[in-house]
């Protein structure tokens, strides 16, 4: 057990919506959260996959498509409903979260806790800035990123 704690942002800034897992790292770094080591990704499963490395707790913050189309709305998943998020949910990237979950698996290299906290969002078209929907939900994602940290440096305490 290495103690690791790491919190990922995934998506494009320059894609609208896309951006909500970058913003969630900026707050994150603003306002501080200590013991994590907090990195942007674009999704690629490598790299994802690379940054999570000997990490014994994952947290993801990304944006999705849904088909409820309810904009805003926050979801939370632990790594088994985070490989079967493919059929309800889809990433906005070439190949989604249910693949990198299955490599990592297949590889060895699923982390003791992977969490994911997505936001549906609305615009994935190119551009800067986020919905209001998916802006106005940004501080409960951020919170629930933190309170996943939190809760993996508790377990670690104990």
């Amino acid at each position: 057990m290495t103690g690791r704690v790491v919190v990922i942002g995934v998506g494009n800034p320059f894609r609208r919506d896309d951006g909500a897992g970058p913003a969630v790292i900026e707050s994150l770094r603003v306002r501080g959260a200590p013991a994590a080591v907090l990195a942007l990704s674009d999704g690629d499963p490598g790299r994802l996959l690379e940054l999570w490395g000997p990490a014994d707790t994952v947290v993801l913050a990304e944006a999705v498509r849904s088909p409820a189309d309810r904009p805003g709305r926050l979801h939370t998943l632990r790594a088994g409903r985070a490989a079967s998020l493919a059929a309800a949910t889809a990433s906005t990237h070439g190949l989604g979260l249910a693949e990198t979950v299955a490599l990592a698996a297949a590889l060895d290299r699923l982390p003791s806790t992977l969490v994911v906290h997505a936001v549906e969002g609305a615009d994935f078209t190119p551009g800067l800035g986020l919905t209001d929907a998916v802006r106005a939900s940004l501080p409960a994602l951020v919170e629930s990123v933190a309170a996943s940290v939190r809760a993996a440096l508790w377990r670690q305490a104990r």
